[in-house]
């Protein structure tokens, strides 16, 4: 993707931000939490949950007559349309996650209905508990030629330290086989076998089962399903509720009720403790043709938006980022000289977004509260060489379209005045806007760089050539760091003085948002620009970065295989686990590769994903999710 995100803030005239504010949080925002009600309340809400997407034009129609009400009457025409995206995006995120949490429920009822006691399991297949662990060591012995070819495939050659480790991707592998064979088979004994094995770790247990702890194990796993039942049935998007109207109608009633059942108590907790934002919802341009650029009278650039043209606002920014909001006025000025012989879909500016940012302090919220702009570029539009590749992409999609709407024959007027305007386009397309000149990055594609995230090492890097599968190099967070890599143990120090003071509050019952540095982001960018930094210097054709869906489970993975090397005593890898995470604190891992990105797209270096291994080292992970990124090209 070669799409990035600036900002600026916004400076303006106190009533042309009194009159957005009263746009924004008494028309609009209120709009769009009308939307979001109407969505879930709508009589086929529940068909799109089961099937986790829903219409977008429904939003739209649901929208058409709240246009005329009296509640949202008077907002520029862009308003309502970026009431409609946000709506529609909202929603999609929303089933996005649900589809994800009903996944984990489904699974987690399936081992539920697994999860029995040793007693349970001798009733359930009629045979003696050595009975039952003879078919579960039979069922061993049937998997293990299987399981050894799947394990022989990583070619792990490292030293002792390791072998706990390997065994656990080994014994990965046998539950996802059993697993499997459960599904399939019919035979009573054999689940139950199955289920035996599933449960001990794929082990024979030799010990007498602890009927208390095993009662714990289940009850745990209940838990985890309510919780997750809540989840489906009660996190439907509310909106922003920025008088607090909700929430004293919420204490009025628990001051004078008294709650029927626990459920209902925990509601009105719930919703006490809710922390609603306090500035309204963004409003989007999504053309580039909505925001029009100008200089006022001390040089300093401007900006007013569509439907909001007795407004100007000025562009406060980092000097960084100057030089884009300087293109974004070359870009309109060109084409206005030109007499419109240009197109705007060869701007750099491809939309924006209008935000209230939330500020500390008294007064009038308009006043308090920052305004920011968000900008998304092209970055490839900032070169010819880079116009140029975008122009054939575009000239190539519209020659197809025109192409596809004659095919049909018989075109009546709107048919034919589409093919007009293609054609309009196509022309001001072929003639290009004036650019620097700069050569493309031009990667070789078989040479890839892994980037393996993790808990104590943050991030590990592995260049690897996909044809041969064999490693260039690696980089360790060290290395990648060099000389500042003692901000890391810095940072890392400041955590935990902050979870430590934290913790102080809560059992005091103070107010416990402590903010934090900035001192992570800066270590991100480090880290940004020395992978970029490689990539370039092996002719990398593509950053391969892991997706976070997974996360969790790596964290937890890697804390338990460090307490797993420590000692077999399960007491002690508890104990292990718990104070390695008090020593070391998770990482913002989304926030490293949103950098990584942003620097990489600035670069023209193509970013992949892949889903990080959950076991080895994180030098292995890094060269495994390379490796892999490599091969489902081949695949797709």
């Amino acid at each position: 993707m070669s799409q990035i995100t600036i900002q600026c803030r916004l400076v303006a005239s106190e009533s042309s931000r009194h009159q957005l504010w009263k746009l924004m949080a008494e028309l609009n925002t209120p709009l769009i939490n009308e939307l979001l009600h109407q969505v879930n309340q709508h009589p086929e809400f529940e068909t799109w949950r089961q099937k986790s997407k829903h219409p977008n034009s429904v939003v739209k129609e649901l929208c058409q007559p709240l246009r005329t009400d009296p509640r949202f009457i008077g907002q520029p025409g862009r308003f309502y349309d970026s009431a409609i995206a946000l709506v529609n995006y909202i929603y999609k995120s929303w089933f996005a996650l649900m589809k994800r949490s009903q996944f984990q429920l489904e699974g987690k009822n399936r081992w539920l209905e697994m999860l029995n006691s040793d007693v349970e399991l001798v009733e359930s297949s009629g045979v003696s508990l050595d009975s039952l662990r003879t078919k579960a060591a039979e069922i061993l012995v049937q998997f293990a030629p299987l399981n050894t070819a799947e394990t022989e495939s990583t070619n792990v050659k490292k030293a002792k330290k390791r072998k706990k480790v390997q065994n656990s991707d080994s014994d990965r592998n046998l539950s996802k086989n059993l697993f499997e064979t459960y599904r399939n088979t019919e035979d009573n004994l054999t689940r139950c076998a199955i289920s035996y094995l599933l449960k001990n770790g794929c082990k024979i247990n030799e010990k007498e089962e602890d009927a208390k702890k095993f009662a714990q194990r289940r009850r745990k796993l209940e838990i985890q399903i309510e919780r997750l039942r809540e989840q489906l049935e009660t996190r439907i998007p509310k909106g922003r509720d920025l008088t607090s109207a909700k929430w004293l109608e919420t204490l009025v009633v628990a001051t004078h009720n008294v709650p029927t059942n626990e459920a209902e108590a925990k509601s009105w907790q719930d919703s006490l403790l809710r922390q609603s934002s306090k500035v309204p919802f963004p409003v989007a341009y999504e053309t580039n043709e909505d925001m029009t650029w100008f200089k006022n009278q001390f040089g300093r650039i401007c900006v007013k938006f569509n439907g909001l043209s007795e407004h100007s606002f000025q562009v406060y920014c980092d000097s960084r980022q100057l030089h884009w909001f300087k293109r974004f006025l070359e870009d309109q000025q060109i084409k206005k000289n030109s007499k419109n012989q240009h197109s705007s879909s060869l701007f750099t500016l491809r939309s924006g977004r209008i935000a209230w940012q939330e500020e500390e302090g008294k007064g009038d919220l308009w006043k308090v509260n920052h305004l920011t702009l968000y900008c998304s570029v092209d970055t490839r539009l900032w070169t010819t060489e880079g116009t140029n590749q975008v122009r054939e992409e575009k000239a190539e999609e519209i020659a197809k379209t025109i192409t596809n709407t004659k095919a049909k024959g018989d075109l009546n007027e709107k048919q034919q005045a589409h093919i007009k305007r293609k054609n309009s386009t196509l022309d001001r397309i072929n003639n290009p806007f004036p650019r620097p000149t700069k050569p493309l990055y031009k990667g070789q594609s078989h040479i890839l760089v892994g980037v393996s995230l993790g808990l104590e090492k943050p991030a590990t890097v592995a260049i690897v050539d996909g044809t041969t599968g064999k490693v260039l190099t690696y980089s360790s967070i060290r290395q990648l760091l060099g000389e500042n890599y003692k901000l890391l143990n810095r940072q890392r120090q400041q955590k935990h003085y902050l979870s430590h003071q934290r913790q102080v509050a809560q059992t005091l019952a103070a107010p416990n948002q402590f903010g934090e540095s900035e001192l992570g982001e800066y270590i991100d960018r480090l880290l940004a620009k020395e992978i970029i930094a490689i990539a370039q210097t092996y002719s990398a054709g593509s950053i391969v970065l892991p997706k976070l869906d997974n996360m969790r489970e790596q964290v937890q993975s890697e804390i338990q295989a460090k307490a797993e090397q420590k000692s077999e005593l399960l007491e002690v890898q508890k104990q292990y686990a718990k104070q390695y995470r008090v020593s070391v604190h998770q990482w913002s891992y989304g926030r490293l590769i949103s950098i990584v990105q942003s620097q990489a797209a600035k670069t023209g270096i193509v970013i992949e994903e892949s889903k990080q291994p959950i076991r080895g080292s994180p030098q292995e992970k890094a060269k495994e999710l390379a490796i892999a990124a490599y091969y489902s090209r081949k695949i797709n």
